[in-house]
């Protein structure tokens, strides 16, 4: 492959696993590219090492990003960079975005080059929701950290995403679990290697299963979001018709509760008029 590069930042998705999974268009960006930013050169030799190539690679970490961003940036005017993570898609848990940023806010070219992402490939295996999910990234290693983080979430109406270590998986998946409550859910590992897995259960389940066996290996856990809330009860609604009254007239109040708490509108709006009653 020789074909030249426009300038700019070539945002490039690299295998989770398995190279074959490396699409041409990544293969032909890595191999032009007049410099790679990459995580660790070591790991990202071995890519270049099977397209058979010898790539120009340079450190690009939370260690060093803010020394070397601005010589990359400074590049990106005549010449094209990459940017690669260890694996998968740049920028998801990693610093990248800040390059991003800085090249579009320097006027230079920006485009990425999709490909393999460990939580969406987890979130295809786990068999859960996927019409809405929020992607956690790594919950904090503290366990108050942790418990405030998942508190944060715990009401969001979605399937949650998160990636977690061998060693920290058991206590993650159980900090789940209570903060949470014993949801479904999966844990994916190997994603993409021969030793691929994605193991179901509640979290409890989970937790006690690798309690006492940490597994190896790239983990994404995927947790299924709340069950269907409770109905709304007559209190429910007659909170809700008193906040709704202080801003509006009865008829909007009540189209508003009934829109939020999926109750019938006119009985909702006859209960407003006798709150006003006997408020008044």
């Amino acid at each position: 492959m020789t074909s030249a590069l426009s300038p700019g930042l070539y945002i490039v998705a690299t295998p989770i696993g398995n190279l074959g999974d490396l699409s041409p268009r990544a293969a032909e960006i890595l191999t032009n590219a007049a410099v790679v930013a990459v995580e660790d050169s070591r790991v990202t030799a071995g890519l270049f090492r099977h397209l058979g190539v010898k790539g120009r690679m340079t450190p690009y970490h939370d260690h060093n990003a803010d020394a070397v961003r601005p010589g990359l940036i400074a590049r990106m005017g005549s010449e094209a960079v990459a940017l690669a993570s260890d694996a998968g898609t740049p920028l998801i848990s990693d610093p990248g975005y800040k390059l991003v940023r800085d090249a579009r806010a320097a006027g230079h070219m920006v485009t990425t080059i999709p490909g393999p992402c460990a939580a969406i490939a987890a979130l295809t295996l786990a068999g859960l929701p996927t019409d809405r999910f929020l992607f956690l990234g790594f919950l904090p290693a503290k366990q108050q950290a942790r418990a405030t983080e998942i508190a944060e979430v715990a009401s969001v109406r979605a399937t949650l995403v998160l990636y977690e270590s061998g060693p920290r998986l058991a206590a993650c998946l159980s900090a789940l679990a209570e903060g949470l409550g014993n949801r479904e859910a999966a844990v994916a590992r190997e994603i993409s290697k021969k030793f691929e897995e994605c193991v179901t259960g509640t979290l409890a389940t989970l937790a006690d299963r690798y309690a006492e066996a940490p597994p190896r290996g790239e983990i994404v856990v995927i947790v299924a979001p709340p069950g269907e809330a409770p109905p709304a009860t007559a209190e429910d609604a007659d909170a809700a018709l008193a906040e709704a009254l202080t801003r509006l007239p009865a008829s909007k109040a009540a189209g508003e509760v009934a829109r939020r708490l999926g109750l019938d509108r006119k009985a909702l709006y006859a209960r407003a008029m006798a709150m006003k009653e006997d408020g008044g």
